[in-house]
This record gives structure tokens, C-alpha cells and sequence, in this order.
């Protein structure tokens, strides 16, 4: 934050004088319409009336600067990305003012979105058609709770998935996720509660989580159906971590050691008349996590009219897994940042019984006015997967996008994408921004034991996206021709869904 900055130079001096202490804390918080947005003046009232604001103390629990501490530029810039975090606002701004008195105030500046959003996809290949349709309310009563309510339907299954997540449901920092997925063939439910590392220098974290599950795995192959398997799991887990102390951590980096520890009950039966194993597993996790704060603030890249966040931060996670053996986890993170643009490698790797690998670099550019050009290429491989564990890009949403459900399935994956998003216009009607984004894609995934399978499509989609609501994600109609090995079927391909988020 540059007046943060500055303000810190203004209030030292040559001899080193210490920072300036926060005297008081100003929450100014705007409803989803301002008087100048825009948009029809009988929407603007209908929305603002209809909405509930974010309560204040919503915000103030957020904010990682109380009364009296000593004003630090980091701690600001983190908690105007804890705001943004929580997905209720469309705009945020912390920042300090010197009062006439000559005291220090933090001020934070937010606008509210709207929180009640109807969810609904489409896609439509070879016949096959995939739908969902449902609503979610980010913002329950002003509280930054959410509650989700989803109904779907696909060629393997009908499903109905609820969940609810508050972020202080005990305490200041407490978080409490449960999500339960009723299908026609089966059942699964989380949970999750507890104090996450809710900032950079944050001393310590404590998580406890839990899932069941029984439900019937499909296994594809060429895309066609292959074989199904019952699956029994029954989870309990304990994860927590603490920041090494002597400088090690600090507002602009963080070590930490961490620890976990997992009961779990989990079986497959391969057919009705197989009699259901028993199998108990107890895993124990431990390792270390370095990193430092780097992070862009980006607009028209996933989502139009408002800042995103991006997380360019080096870092490195990795530990030791025991259960039956000894197996690691590791992941880890590099970029480059450059005017209008940064390149991000990620990796992420566990081995145990079974080994998973995945790796990504994505390439982003807004050095040409109004486009935001993106090269984004991964790939992945895993070995004797549990059924259902193998790679399917379609579920993911990580490959080609003009292809139906299961077209590529298998224990290898790539992935590589070019996409120009065009920006048409940030607000229209003050209600929504559109655009246009020129893509060619290739990729697929395959079993060890098979040639590669890849298949490719080029078009155009149609992008769009809310400026008054939270979570302004933009959503795509993509239509293109599909090319290459492994198409079955017609070679135009339609879908309407999610926007790919990078």
C-alpha cells in the first residue's frame, strides 16, 4: 500500500524514531450500489434495500491491526487480502489517515457485493449432456457465512451437495466447514473446524477434520465405462503447526514445522456379491514449510471489475509420511514477476503406496491494453491408484474444455492451453462485465499400459461475469473445433460453465 508507506516514512526520522502506534480503528462499509455505479436506479434501490451490509464486526475481526499496535505496511497489506479472502466484498481498501490531533487511524474502506447467487452450468457433447443448477448465499445475515445448495445431473449420477462454511464460527479465527453430498448411488459428508495460520507471522495453527463416505467409483477407459467398485471411508484427523521463533518469521516471511496425525478406515469391493474388507489405517505426518510474501494484485484476469489477488509466493512444504512405510509430501512454489506480467511454477508430489506428481507453469501477460494472454502447461502422473484416484481433466476442469465427461481418463495427464482474454466491457449497466477469449488447447490423460491419448479443440468463448456480487468469477460459452487423436463423435463441441481460473 503506497500512502501506508508513506505514512511510515512520515512518521520515522533520521534518528530511527519507532513506527507510530494505531489509535483507532475506522470501518466505513458501502452497500452493493453507490450513487454512482451506473446501474438503473431501480436495481440499484431493489438490491440495496433487499440486501443485509456486512456486519462491522465482521470486518474488524479481520483486520490484523488492533488499538494500540505498532503500525506495520506488511500487517496492512495482509489484511486488506484477509477482506478480499473473505468473498463477500467488491472492493476493499485498508489504509491509515493521520487524524487533526496528529493520531494514527486504520481505515477500512469496503463495499459490499451481492451475496445471493443462482448457480447453473451446461454441456452438451456427443449427446451426452451434463447440468446443474442451484443457489448460494455467500453472506448469510451479514455474518460472511455461507450456505450452498447445489442440484446436478450427469451420465454417472444425479447429486445433491449442500455446504456451509463460517470463518469465525468460535472465536475471532475459527473455521468451520461441513459439506454433504447426497447421489443416487451413494453418500459423502466433511467437516473441517478449527484455527488455520490466519497470517503470515501467526505463532501456531490447530485443525481437526473428518469425512465418510459410501459410494459407487467409476472407472472409465477410451472413454467408456469400465468397471465400478464399492467405496467404504471413514476419516478422523488432527493437523497443527507452529512458527520458529528468532527472526525466522516475521510479517514478510514465515518457517514453521508441522505435524498431523489420521485414523482412517477405508475399502473397495469390487463387485455386489464380494464380501466388504475391513482395513485400519493410522498415518503420522511431520515436516517443515519456508516461504516468503510475494503477491500481485491483478484485474480483468479471472474476474472483471475488481482486484485479484495473485499468490506468487516462493515457497516449499515438505515432510515424512508413516503408516505401513515411510513416504513424503512435498510442494512447492517459484515465480518470476516483471511489469504487467509473472511466470508461476508450482510442483506437488506425496508418495507412500501410492505416488502422485503433478507439476504446472503458467505465463501471464497484460502488457497489450484491454488483453490478458495466458500460456498455461501441466502434467501429472500416478502409480497404483486407488479406483477413482486416477486423473479425469473434465472433473478437474483442467483440460480441454470441448469434451465430454470421462472422454480422457488415466494415471498420466497434460495439459497445455494459449487463451487471450479480451476485455469488451468492465461494467455494463453497472451490473456485469463481458469479453471475448480466443483459445487452442491440448491435452488428455491415459493408463501406463496404453499409448498416449490426447485430443485438442480451438475456438471462442464468450465471457462474462457479475461486478456487483461476491466472488466475481466469470463464466465461459465456449464453442470450437475439436481435433487430433482420441475424438469420438461429432467435431464441434459447446459448453456453458465455469471459466477456467488460473
Amino acid at each position: 500500500m503506497l500512502l501506508a508507506v508513506l505514512m511510515l516514512l512520515q512518521t520515522g526520522n533520521a534518528a530511527g524514531a519507532p513506527p507510530q502506534r494505531i489509535d483507532t480503528i475506522v470501518v466505513e462499509n458501502g452497500n452493493v450500489f453507490g450513487e454512482d455505479d451506473g446501474a438503473p436506479g431501480w436495481v440499484a434501490n431493489l438490491a440495496n434495500g433487499l440486501h443485509i451490509k456486512t456486519r462491522q464486526w465482521v470486518i474488524r475481526r479481520r483486520l490484523l491491526l488492533s488499538r494500540g499496535d505498532r503500525f506495520d505496511p506488511a500487517r496492512v497489506e495482509e489484511s486488506e487480502r484477509a477482506l478480499r479472502t473473505l468473498g463477500v466484498f467488491r472492493q476493499v481498501r485498508v489504509d491509515t489517515v493521520t487524524q487533526a490531533d496528529g493520531r494514527l487511524a486504520l481505515r477500512a474502506v469496503t463495499a459490499d457485493g451481492w451475496s445471493t447467487q443462482p448457480q447453473a452450468s451446461f454441456t452438451s457433447v456427443n449427446g451426452e449432456q451434463t447440468w446443474n443448477i442451484g443457489i448460494i448465499e455467500r453472506n448469510f445475515l451479514g455474518t460472511a457465512t455461507e450456505l450452498a445448495l447445489v442440484y446436478g445431473q450427469d451420465p454417472d449420477r444425479t447429486r445433491v451437495d449442500f455446504e456451509f462454511l463460517n470463518p469465525h464460527f468460535f472465536g475471532r479465527r475459527t473455521l468451520l466447514n461441513l459439506r454433504f453430498a447426497d447421489l443416487s448411488d451413494g453418500h459423502r459428508g466433511a467437516w473441517r473446524f478449527g484455527l488455520p495460520f490466519h497470517e503470515t507471522s501467526a505463532p501456531h495453527a490447530i485443525e481437526t477434520y473428518g469425512e465418510a463416505a459410501d459410494e459407487r467409483i467409476l472407472r472409465f477407459r477410451n472413454g467408456a465405462f469400465q468397471d465400478s467398485s464399492q467405496h467404504i471411508l471413514a476419516r478422523v484427523g488432527l493437523m497443527g503447526g507452529f512458527s520458529i521463533g528468532g527472526g525466522a518469521t516475521t510479517t514478510r516471511r514465515y518457517s514453521r514445522l508441522w505435524g498431523g496425525w489420521e485414523w482412517r478406515r477405508e475399502d473397495f469391493r469390487p463387485s455386489v456379491s464380494a464380501t466388504m474388507p475391513y482395513s485400519v489405517f493410522t498415518t503420522v505426518r511431520a515436516g517443515t514449510e519456508l516461504g516468503v510474501v510475494r503477491f500481485r494484485i491483478l484485474e480483468h484476469f479471472n474476474s472483471y471489475a475488481r482486484r485479484e489477488d495473485v499468490d506468487l509466493s516462493p515457497m516449499i512444504r515438505a515432510g515424512l509420511v508413516f503408516e505401513s512405510g515411510v513416504g513424503y509430501e512435498l510442494r512447492g512454489q517459484a515465480s518470476a514477476v516483471w511489469k504487467r506480467g509473472f511466470a508461476l511454477l508450482r510442483v506437488d508430489a506425496t508418495g507412500l503406496d501410492t505416488t502422485r506428481t503433478r507439476a504446472q507453469i503458467t505465463v501471464v501477460s497484460q502488457n497489450v491494453r484491454r488483453h490478458t494472454l495466458i500460456m498455461h502447461a501441466e502434467g501429472g502422473a500416478v502409480t497404483n491408484p486407488n479406483p477413482g484416484a486416477e486423473f479425469d481433466p473434465w472433473v478437474e476442469q483442467r483440460g480441454p474444455r470441448l469434451f465430454g465427461l470421462h472422454s480422457f481418463t488415466g494415471t498420466r495427464m497434460t495439459w497445455l492451453v494459449f487463451e487471450d482474454r479480451i476485455l469488451v466491457a468492465d461494467e455494463v449497466l453497472g451490473l456485469f462485465g463481458v469479453g471475448l477469449a480466443p483459445f487452442v488447447e491440448y491435452g488428455g490423460a491415459w493408463y501406463d499400459d496404453q499409448d498416449a491419448r490426447h485430443g485438442g479443440d480451438a475456438g471462442m468463448s464468450f465471457r462474462f461475469g457479475p461486478t456487483r456480487a461476491v466472488k466475481g468469477g466469470a463464466g465461459e460459452l465456449a464453442f470450437g473445433y475439436r481435433f487430433w487423436d482420441g475424438v469420438p463423435g461429432t467435431r464441434w463441441g459447446l459448453t456453458l460453465r465455469k471459466g477456467f481460473s488460473f
